[in-house]
């Protein structure tokens, strides 16, 4: 099937339009970045929310602008601090930690202190994407395009047939959304796809607004594109790489025999979770510029980079 070929959203979308922002505003999940438009307390929210529950994320967060409650502030910390606090909250990849402090010291030294609130400018923001760069500009500024996020597919694919396509999806998502209004808009859309048309439908359960215009909801086939489900934490390399930056932390500096235990009781030096393994994970870290490992007297000694 053509792009011109493809479904597109109904003719009556002002309706459409009008029966979603009326659903959103009239109940949803109160997240605390929503009640804001601090383009610094947005941004430390999205980043935190790539890969991580949200039940996570809210505390997380707070305590975060709580140490450091503007951007200044961060740029003032001192680096190893943000990575720790990263790690302590098990918040995932520690590069996170540390792009988000360089973009706090980009917007002092390139932007004298003001956030830029356009989408692509914000992408010359360490750390900042596609996704991410239009996520600010909506939330803070209101400037933002439509959200296509994994819960926006599904619910465009669901809703209106659009095929399992990007480009559909993103004409799709540009048409439903009103002119300058990316702040309830893409709030709204998401909102729909997180409690409503989840991989489970609610539909009746949530009064989802949508259910008169739905072909899923009509036909009852509720099947969408494939969604990658979020890796479990417990176990994973990313909570012993944070187990490294919080040990090293600790202890200053350490060779691998002594580091290896303190992170995991099966530490074995030869064993399937032994030097070549820890070497593995060090390796990664140094990459992401937030350890430096160097050899000593035959030793593998590793430091958190200063």
């Amino acid at each position: 099937m053509s792009e011109a070929d493809a479904p597109t959203v109904p003719a009556d979308t002002d309706a459409v339009r009008d029966a979603l922002i009326e659903w959103y505003e009239d109940d949803h999940r109160d997240f605390p970045w929503r009640r804001t438009d601090d383009p610094y307390e947005i941004l430390v929210s999205e980043v935190m929310s790539q890969q991580t529950q949200l039940s996570r994320v809210e505390t997380a967060w707070a305590e975060f602008l709580k140490r450091w409650p503007t951007a200044a502030d961060l740029a003032a910390a001192d680096r190893a601090d943000v990575v720790g606090f990263w790690t302590d909250h098990s918040l995932g990849y520690n590069n996170r930690a540390r792009y988000l402090h360089e973009a706090a010291e980009q917007v002092g030294s390139e932007y004298d202190g003001e956030f830029p609130s356009d989408p692509e400018e914000l992408q010359e923001l360490m750390g900042v994407g596609p996704y991410t760069a239009n996520a600010v500009a909506s939330f803070a500024f209101n400037n933002g395009d439509a959200v296509v996020d994994t819960n926006v597919k599904r619910v465009l694919y669901r809703a209106f047939d659009i095929p399992d396509d990007d480009a559909a999806f993103e004409r799709a998502a540009s048409e439903l959304m009103p002119e300058g209004e990316s702040r309830v808009w893409n709030n709204a859309v998401m909102e729909l796809g997180g409690v409503a048309c989840e991989k489970t439908p609610k539909c009746d359960e949530t009064g989802c607004p949508w259910r008169e215009w739905c072909h899923a909801y009509e036909t009852g086939d509720f099947t969408a594109p494939d969604v990658p489900t979020q890796p479990s934490f417990e176990g994973s390399r990313r909570q012993f790489r944070g187990r490294v930056i919080s040990t090293l932390k600790e202890y200053n500096e350490l060779g691998l025999d002594d580091l290896g235990p303190r992170i995991r009781v099966d530490y074995a030096p030869d064993g399937e979770y032994g030097r070549e393994w820890l070497q593995g994970l060090l390796s990664d870290l140094a990459d992401d510029g937030l350890v430096e490992v160097e050899k000593r007297n035959g030793d593998t000694v590793a430091r958190l980079r200063s």
